[in-house]
């Protein structure tokens, strides 16, 4: 930003603060127009420095004013840009007038940040004669040590603009001969004395208050130091060097805190250190510093300090090697000596920290110089490494031989092949300590040997450690163990190891197991089996980039191979892999972006070679495809997929005559196979074939014609469409072989994923899409998805005069979002999303050419291509005859609405049309499109807006509710899942209204299932009942692949609203009891309807009255588990024992009874009776003796009540009768308000089970709202049926009150 810039941005002030600077600016600017002067850096400079001195002289200096800050951040702004000799010949008035505000304790922050950067724009100006200046007079080195204290102050910002500042100088020494600023020593000095200080006053503190050890990282001081250190440190580029030793000291007895916080700055430090000493300048510094840090070393029981100290050490000679890789290798050996020093501590940490360090030193300090071409020296000290690499598994080390395994590891990483010999004695070492059945470390061995194995090779490894498999010797027992660690680690070695030891190795096991015969397999039989499938699974790795491939790989290796995959079956898996292997390293190196000399040192290889190996590959290629397309052809179709793999990289490399020649070959098989278009059909073949079959030939070839085809050269794409068309279009193989069609459609996706297939695609898009148009009647069922994915391909591939095949194939692409086949179905809606990308991305004015849609007339006038016409093309599906058709237009424009609801180009009309008209359908009778509707309806309410759903409501939820009963197709869980959206949008009680009153219940327990998951998903108790949150209730919520699914599908709370659904609608329908919306009074009078009276209490009666069961306030007791016991309005029930008789038969009445009528359970004697009436009413409702309503109303019996019948049958001379007469009496009396619990006491026991009991298997449900003793009772009129006598009622306790019908 420049100067005018900043200074227009202070004339227009958005704060109240700023409005005193643009005055004073405003002023400077008057002023300097009545003197007639222009408005440069050097006149806004003088004005501001005038000022400045009259304000001091007047006063300022003591008492900082709202004028000296506005000036000195004016001040502040101007000097970055004034000449640096102005500054340097007014240096010192500008430090006499703004030494006076740089001091600590002034409170102006702003102030203060101001003059540091006057401060600092100075200084940076200064020349090198300036800064040799004294620092008793008025010098830059005076002012740069005024800001030395501000850069530790406890103000944060303050104390970043004096670092930054410090920062800024230090960068920008003076022309020069010395590449250090003049001050930076007296910083580095100033910054390590407060440093020093700090933690002095800190141990001291710790001492007097008898604190523990590490408390020091809660000061800040010691952390402000840091931070300034460091700061100093990153802009000199280092640290002196007279004053390296004292700061590692200081910082070294930091790192023995226990704050990780405090460590972690004192590493950073010499992290910043060693930094800035790898630039061929600063690193003569690092030598000192290392011998600094070297002497340093601490005790070798200090636990606290060791760790960090051999941290700093590996972390400054990884540093020192990035500089002089060669000094720090020959130092190599002495610093192994000095880390291995402490890997016989006792503690744990150390032990840890000292072979990481090793690690270190292998990782950073072994130069590709030494790998590549070692000389005489630095073989001798390869040769001292590998003496005390192997000196680490003496006795000494024995206790730290776990962490030693590790540097072993990193040694075998570092010197890679260059290890041997130099190495060997330790794979031997660690080999014989493998073999020793007492070892305790075998599976660290390995990974030491796995690495030796990856770094020297496996012809080295045997040399010292043979199998000892074929030929035994003496006293040397049999290392197969070793072949799992070759198969694991084996690569970029000599193939030709592979032919000369392992090859015959096989063989001799291979010729034992073929000598037993066919015997029964013993277990030497077995072991031999296990070597020979061992040995053959090292091929892939000896394959992977082999530095032998030319000279390997010959002749006789590929016959050996050939026959291996015809022969052994069970082999073909590591022989194919080998054998892919061969050709993808190659590759990998031809396209790997590194150098030459990186890829010498990793591989062992340059690119160079890697193309003289593909290039012989090539050659060798058609011999090999011809015998792995003999092996795909013999193998069954679940274990091919690695043959065609293998096939697939040797079709990558090979020669283009040899590609023609093999296509021609197996096209020309291949229309051999294929039956005449007009031979009779032959036998169909099965849609899922026997897995143990062999498919039919034509598909086996029809496979490799695929792979094959991205391939082939342009010239052979006219046959290879041609021999598609064919399979696609013959009326045999369609009424045969559908799954020979879905193979020929897979070809064309296959074709776009290479570029000359993408240029085949496009050039015969014409001819494709008359096939797609041609076949759209005949596709088979299992070709669909693959069909639909061909269709997303050639769309892709339009032109934009091609455009009127979208709307020709749109119909059979909304039918595919309704396919039955999930994978299907997908495709079908991608390919959807496909088409609409394709025509809103067309340029504007390009036209559909509507005349050439073959089901359209020929004077169909074009439209424009644009999203509208696309939502116009899918809504025609409406008006089809087909329900299905329907359903599928209406769940594609759902699809298509929720993708480009946001779409500048659909317009809001274009969207209130769709929505009215989709919305029309739910008056439908057909549950297919309703279904269809409901799930159009849940994206509506989730995309568009309140103003535009809010009118609709009011018509819509009602014709929704029309179907919240339904159970077939979900249709009420969808209905319930949009009405818990609409009330999360606009809240419960504006659904209530739009629902009306008899949808309240289902408003209700939407709004409480809500509150419970809300209330389980926080763990919070009882929230605001008309509280709703957008996101309630998402805990163990269902994900989806899409947002599309996700708003369809969806609901934050399915499975809570769900479950209480089916609860409560069952209970309606069993009982017929309608639930309150009011709340109750403790006198049971309805009360008005408020925030509080949504709950309801249960309560018992203060007479010994029973409890009604049929009464609305019994349905409050059902908690949200349907079996749970409830206590009646916090109650505890009061509970009486049953009595029976000799019959076993409840007993009601006599003396004993006391007119108590509560209603017990009859497990009551077995001390079982917590829930009382409650209980007896949901064993009622939901037991093994209710009566249910299943679909369409349909009565169910459960299998308890008919045992219950046919028991009740048997004991009928027992049971009390009731004629119809009688029963319609008992009925009137109840309808009239007789009936009541107040007007029937005292009772008979046939009125009493009359007052309690359910209706019986076909009685009518009639529900009324009487105002009688019942409080709003639905009633039930008993009609008996033809035959019936009567109504019978079993006194038994299992079946005490339920009615029975005889």
């Amino acid at each position: 930003m420049s100067l005018e810039e900043k200074l227009e941005k202070i004339k227009t002030p958005n704060l109240e603060n700023q409005r005193h600077t643009a005055v004073v600016l405003s002023s400077i600017e008057d002023t300097l127009r009545e003197q007639n002067t222009k408005f440069t850096p050097t006149a806004y400079f003088a004005a501001l420095l005038a000022l400045l001195k009259q304000v001091t002289n007047d006063g300022g200096a003591s008492e900082p004013n709202e004028l000296v800050t506005s000036t000195v951040y004016l001040l502040d702004l101007i000097t970055t840009h004034v000449p640096a000799a102005l500054l340097r010949t007014q240096f010192a008035p500008i430090v006499s007038l703004l030494a006076p505000y740089l001091s600590p304790e002034g409170s102006n922050s702003a102030l203060l940040k101001s003059a540091v950067g006057c401060i600092e724009s100075i200084l940076v100006a200064q020349d090198g004669a300036a800064w040799n200046l004294p620092s008793t007079q008025i010098s830059p080195r005076q002012a740069l040590t005024a800001l030395l204290p501000l850069a530790i102050d406890q103000r944060p910002k303050i104390r970043r603009r004096a670092q930054d500042a410090i920062k800024t100088i230090l960068q920008n020494p003076p022309p020069g001969p010395s590449i250090d600023h003049p001050a930076a020593e007296l910083c580095a000095i100033a910054a390590q004395n407060n440093l020093k200080s700090a933690v002095q006053v800190v141990h001291q503190n710790r001492k007097q208050k008898n604190k523990s050890a590490g408390d020091d990282g809660n000061d800040p001081s010691v952390i402000h130091a840091l931070q300034l250190i460091k700061t100093i440190a990153i802009a000199s580029g280092g640290w002196p060097s007279k004053k390296i030793e004292t700061l590692c000291e200081i910082l070294l007895s930091i790192s023995r805190s226990r704050n990780d916080f405090l460590v972690m700055s004192a590493f950073e430090v010499f992290e910043v250190i060693f930094e800035g000493m790898q630039d061929e300048v600063s690193s003569a510094k690092l030598p000192r510093l290392l011998e600094a840090i070297v002497e340093l070393k601490p005790q070798s029981n200090d636990a606290q300090l060791l760790p960090p100290w051999i941290a700093i050490l590996s972390r400054g000679y990884g540093a020192y090697a990035q500089v002089e890789a060669e000094e720090v290798f020959a130092k190599l050996p002495e610093l192994m000596d000095l880390a291995a020093e402490f890997l016989p501590n006792a503690s744990h940490n150390i032990r840890v920290s000292a072979s990481e360090c090793l690690v270190s030193f292998f990782a950073n300090c072994v130069p590709s110089s030494v790998i590549l071409e070692p000389s005489v020296y630095d073989e001798k000290v390869l040769q001292q490494i590998a003496d005390r690499a192997v000196e680490l598994l003496s006795v000494k080390y024995q206790t730290a031989w776990m962490e030693v395994f590790n540097v072993l590891s990193a040694s075998f990483d570092a010197l890679r092949w260059r290890g041997d010999p130099y190495l060997l004695p330790l794979v031997k070492a660690v080999g014989e300590l493998r073999g020793n059945n007492s070892f305790q470390g075998k599976k660290e061995a390995d990974e030491v040997l796995g690495h030796a194995i990856r770094a020297l090779g496996p012809q080295a490894v045997l040399s010292v450690l043979p199998l000892n498999l074929v030929k035994p010797q003496k006293n040397q027992a049999g290392r197969a163990w070793l072949l799992p660690l070759f198969r694991d680690n084996v690569t970029n070695t000599n193939l030709a190891h592979f032919k000369s030891e392992l090859v015959p190795l096989s063989e001799t096991m291979y010729q034992r197991v073929m000598d037993h015969g066919q015997a029964e397999k013993t277990m030497d039989v077995k072991v031999y089996e296990t070597v020979v499938q061992q040995v053959w699974s090292i091929l892939p790795g000896y394959c992977d980039l082999p530095i032998d491939l030319r000279t390997a790989v010959d002749q006789k290796f590929a016959e050996l191979l050939s026959n291996v995959l015809y022969k052994q079956a069970d082999l073909r898996v590591n022989v194919c892999r080998g054998l892919q292997n061969l050709v993808e390293s190659n590759q990998a190196i031809l396209e790997a972006d590194a150098d030459a000399e990186e890829l010498q040192v990793e591989h062992r290889t340059t690119k160079e070679d890697a193309q003289q190996n593909i290039t012989y590959l090539a050659s060798l290629a058609s011999n090999f495809l011809a015998v792995l397309m003999n092996v795909y052809s013999e193998t069954l179709p679940q274990s091919r997929a690695y043959i065609l793999q293998c096939i697939n990289a040797y079709l990558s490399i090979t020669p283009e005559k040899d590609l023609i020649d093999t296509f021609e070959r197996v096209g020309t098989m291949l229309e051999a196979e294929l039956p005449a278009a007009d031979a009779p059909p032959p036998k169909k073949q099965p849609i899922q074939p026997n897995r143990n079959n062999m498919p039919p030939t034509s598909h086996t070839l029809l496979d490799l014609v695929i792979a094959l085809s991205v391939h082939l050269p342009r010239s052979k794409f006219a046959a290879l469409f041609s021999l598609a068309s064919n399979i696609i279009t013959n009326p045999a193989i369609l009424q045969s072989d559908p799954q020979l069609i879905k193979k020929a459609y897979k070809l064309i996706p296959r074709l776009a994923t290479s570029e000359t297939g993408q240029q085949a695609l496009q050039s015969r898009s014409t001819d494709l899409q008359q096939l797609i148009i041609l076949t759209s009647e005949k596709t088979p069922v299992p070709a669909r998805r693959d069909r639909t994915l061909a269709i997303d391909t050639i769309i892709s591939f339009l032109s934009n005069s091609d455009l009127h095949f979208i709307p020709t194939i749109l119909s059979e692409l909304v039918l595919s979002c309704k396919d039955s086949n999930e994978k299907a179905r997908t495709a079908g809606f991608s390919t959807l999303f496909s088409a609409a990308r394709k025509i809103a991305d067309a340029p504007p004015g390009t036209l559909i050419r509507n005349s050439l849609v073959p089901h359209m007339p020929d004077d169909t006038p074009d439209a424009v291509a644009s999203v509208e016409e696309l939502f116009t093309m899918v809504s025609a599906g409406l008006a089809g005859v087909a329900p299905h058709m329907v359903s599928a237009s209406i769940t594609a424009l759902g699809a298509l609405l929720y993708e480009y609801h946001e779409h500048d180009a659909l317009s809001g009309n274009m969207k209130s049309e769709l929505v009215d008209t989709v919305t029309m359908f739910i008056q439908s009778n057909n549950r297919e499109i309703v279904r269809a509707v409901l799930g159009f309806v849940k994206v509506i309410v989730v995309i568009l807006p309140l103003e535009a759903l809010e009118p609709r409501m009011g018509a819509l939820v009602p014709q929704l509710l029309v179907w919240s009963k339904e159970n077939k197709g979900r249709l009420k869980a969808k209905v319930k899942n949009i009405l818990d959206r609409l009330v999360r949008r606009f809240g419960g009680a504006q659904v209530e209204e739009w629902a009306g009153p008899d949808a309240k219940k289902l408003i209700v327990n939407i709004r409480k299932a809500r509150e419970r998951a809300r209330r389980k998903k926080t763990g919070s108790g009882e929230v605001d009942s008309d509280e709703e949150e957008e996101g309630a209730g998402k805990a163990g919520q269902k994900t989806y692949d899409n947002e599309y699914d996700e708003a369809v599908y969806g609901s934050d709370d399915d499975s809570e609203i769900l479950g209480s659904d089916e609860n409560e609608d069952d209970d309606d329908a069993m009982s017929g009891v309608t639930m309150k919306s009011k709340g109750t009074d403790k006198t049971g009078k309805s009360g008005k309807p408020g925030k509080g009276g949504r709950d309801q209490f249960i309560r018992e009666e203060e007479d010994d009255e029973p409890l009604d069961l049929l009464d609305p306030r019994s349905m409050s007791a059902i908690s949200s588990s349907r079996h749970s016991s409830t206590k009646l309005g916090g109650q505890q029930q009061r509970k009486t024992k049953a009595r029976y008789n000799e019959d076993g038969k409840l007993v009601f009445g006599g003396a004993e009874d006391d007119g108590d009528d509560t209603m017990i359970d009859g497990d009551a004697s077995n001390g079982n009776s917590k829930g009382g009436a409650v209980d007896a009413y949901l064993d009622a409702v939901s037991g093994p003796h209710a009566v249910q309503r299943g679909q369409k109303g349909k009565l169910k019996v459960k299998s308890g009540m008919q045992k219950s019948t046919r028991s009740g049958s048997k004991a009928g001379n027992d049971e009390d009768m009731l004629d119809v007469e009688e029963a319609r009496e008992v009925a009137r009396k109840i309808m009239s308000g007789k009936g009541g619990p107040q007007a029937q006491s005292p009772r008979s026991p046939i009125q009493k089970s009359q007052g309690n009991q359910r209706r019986s298997l076909g009685n009518e449900k009639v529900k009324t709202n009487s105002t009688g003793g019942g409080d709003g009772i639905d009633k039930r009129r008993s009609k008996p049926g033809p035959g019936k006598r009567g109504v019978r009622f079993s006194s038994h306790p299992a079946r005490r009150g339920q009615g029975k019908r005889r």
